[in-house]
């Protein structure tokens, strides 16, 4: 079982950044890939970037590339969402999740294939 406790989400004008962070705890595998989605009103849920845990290759959306950055620390379980120039289309809840994985295996990017999620945190871009 694994548990996901996000954080950093909030309020912040156009142009600004946010840092969310999600630490995971209880894994079951040693091999794992950690994502960030988000989803608007009205709208699917929607992939952000992911990260595989060992050998930390990115996987970003190309909405996001070049503003957003995810990262993990190690020693400290937590996976990352560095996001500057924020924009006002942004606005969203975002989730931390996590796959695991039994075999080296390519990042996904569709929210079915993640197992275990986070509760959410919100962030909203006002103009």
């Amino acid at each position: 079982q694994v548990q996901l406790v996000e954080s950093g989400g909030g309020l912040v004008q156009a142009g600004g950044s946010l840092r969310l962070s999600c630490a995971a705890s209880g894994r079951t595998s040693d091999r794992y890939h950690m994502g960030w989605f988000r989803q608007a009103p009205g709208k699917e849920r929607e992939f952000v970037a992911a990260i595989s845990w060992n050998r930390g290759n990115t996987v970003g959306a190309d909405s996001v590339k070049g503003r957003f950055t995810i990262s993990r620390d190690i020693a400290k379980n937590t996976v990352y969402l560095q996001m500057n120039s924020l924009k006002p289309e942004d606005t969203a809840v975002y989730y931390c999740a996590v796959k695991t994985v039994g075999w080296i295996s390519p990042i996904r990017i569709s929210p079915s294939e993640y197992e275990y999620w986070g509760q959410g945190t919100q962030v909203t871009v006002s103009s």
